[in-house]
This record gives C-alpha cells, sequence and structure tokens, in this order.
C-alpha cells in the first residue's frame, strides 16, 4: 500500500509495502508473496488499517536472502542458516566466498578456453595480441588488422590474405617478421649508399617488397604502386620509414615505380587491379 492509498485519517505505515519493498530489493511482488508464504521473509509490521509492511528488519534479512540465494544456496537452506541460533553466518560466508573464488577461476579458464577457440575458427592471423607484438615488435598494434578488415574485409585480396594467414601458425609468422626485418634493413642500406631507382639492385629490392606483399595475397605490378603511393601520402607509412631512415619511404615509392615502368605498368595511371 503506498500513502496515496491510505485510509482518510490513516497516518502513514511505519515500513514499506509489498511493492515498495520489491522494488527497492529488486525482485518481483510475486517472489516476495512467495518467501512470505513459506515463512522466509514475512512483513512483521502493520498499519493501524490492518495491512502488512516491511520493517527495518525484514528489508535487512530479505538482503541476506538474496546474498545468499546469489551465491547458490537453496531457499529451504537458506531458511535454516538464517533462523538456527547455532549457525556461525559470517564462518558460512567465508566458506561461500571460497566456492565463489573457485568456480571464478574454472569460468575464467573456460573463458580463455573459448577466446583460444575464437581466435582459431576466425580466419587472418592465428596468433594473440601479445604474441602478436612478442613477434612484430612494441610498436606493432594488433588493432591494425582489424582497421585492415574493415577497409578492404570485402576484397578479393582480403579473402586470400585471411585463408593463407589462418594456415599459418607462429614459426610461420616468426619467419615473415624475420624477412620483413631483413628487407626493412638492406632498403635504407641501399638508399643511404645512394641506389639508384630504376638500377638492376634497386629492382631486385623492388621484387622482394612485391614477393613480401606476396605472402598476402598475389600482389601485381599495378597493385604495389598503388601501395607504394601511401609510403608518401599516408603519414603512418612517412613516420614508420623516416623512423628507419628520412626519406626512405618516398625513395621505395620512386623504387617500385620505376620497376613497374620497366614492366610496362604506367605509374602514374596504376590502379588497384
Amino acid at each position: 500500500m503506498s500513502d496515496e492509498d491510505r485510509r482518510p485519517g490513516e497516518p502513514p505505515a511505519e515500513g514499506l509495502t509489498v511493492g515498495r519493498t520489491a522494488g527497492l530489493v529488486g525482485v518481483s511482488v510475486k517472489t516476495l508473496h512467495h518467501w512470505d508464504a513459506i515463512g522466509l521473509v514475512r512483513p512483521g509490521g502493520r498499519t493501524r488499517a490492518g495491512y502488512r509492511v516491511y520493517g527495518d528488519d525484514d528489508v535487512a534479512r530479505l538482503h541476506r536472502v538474496l546474498v545468499y540465494r546469489e551465491i547458490g544456496l537453496p531457499l529451504a537452506a537458506i531458511g535454516r542458516l538464517l533462523d538456527d541460533p547455532e549457525v556461525d553466518a559470517r564462518e558460512h560466508l567465508r566458506r561461500q566466498r571460497g566456492q565463489l573464488a573457485g568456480r571464478i577461476s574454472r569460468l575464467e579458464r573456460m573463458v580463455g578456453a573459448v577466446d583460444r577457440m575464437l581466435l582459431e575458427s576466425k580466419p587472418g592471423i592465428r596468433l594473440t595480441p601479445e604474441e602478436q607484438v612478442e613477434i612484430f615488435g612494441a610498436d606493432w598494434e594488433p588493432a591494425r588488422t582489424e582497421e585492415a578488415e574493415e577497409r578492404w574485409g570485402g576484397t578479393a585480396q582480403w579473402a586470400q590474405y585471411a585463408e593463407r594467414a589462418a594456415a599459418m601458425d607462429r614459426e610461420d609468422w616468426e619467419g615473415v617478421a624475420a624477412a620483413v626485418e631483413a628487407l626493412s634493413a638492406d632498403l635504407a642500406a641501399a638508399y643511404r649508399a645512394g641506389v639508384a631507382p630504376g638500377s638492376g639492385a634497386a629492382d631486385a629490392l623492388a621484387e622482394r617488397h612485391r614477393a613480401q606483399i606476396s605472402t598476402y595475397f598475389d600482389c601485381t605490378y599495378a597493385m604495389q604502386v598503388c601501395i607504394g603511393r601511401t609510403f608518401v601520402t599516408d603519414p603512418g607509412y612517412v613516420a614508420h620509414y623516416d623512423a628507419v631512415a628520412p626519406g626512405l619511404g618516398g625513395w621505395l615509392y620512386e623504387v617500385i615505380a620505376a620497376n613497374a615502368g620497366a614492366h610496362g605498368v604506367d605509374p602514374e595511371s596504376a590502379a588497384w587491379e
């Protein structure tokens, strides 16, 4: 009964109605009626008109019931626990806490197993983010793969990459990382040595670069040119190559463009095909 439901001249109830109590503790009115019927928690107060209401002690008992129910005790056991003066409630809660901690540990292991299953069933790199950083270096950002999927996920090249990456294990990726590092070092050395784009040495490096991309998908000369353009337009790539050797990205694009031109591709009009 709410204050608005009181009879004219009746003082406010010294307690809470069933509806208000249900809203306070987060259960249904039907649940409270059931607990009342089985003697688990009974409203101990009454208004002058005879309406039963829940007092502070009743609400406190309800909260204890909710705690015990949350940790899996049946209602009958909860009633005995609350009503038996010989029961040490704190000791019982400590035991329940230990059991809950064990359950949480088991659930965490199950979550980890499910995560591994999801990782293994998803096309693409079958490495955890931690393994990716360990293999590709501290500056590697695992989110790059997700960003790439958002951008290229609908293309044939991405489908090819996903299929190939899913078949690679940690040892394969370690080999890829080593090849990337070796090519980066050789590109920087050639750039510092003044190797001219279009020369035999530069063309060999361009072919190594295209072969490296082809680890993931079949990369044509035109595709390589499109990728090379990002080395001078994308701030992330510019910063990456500048960190190896200032200006390396621009020189690498010229090397790629010259080699593509030698194979009949116009770098100015090259398109993703």
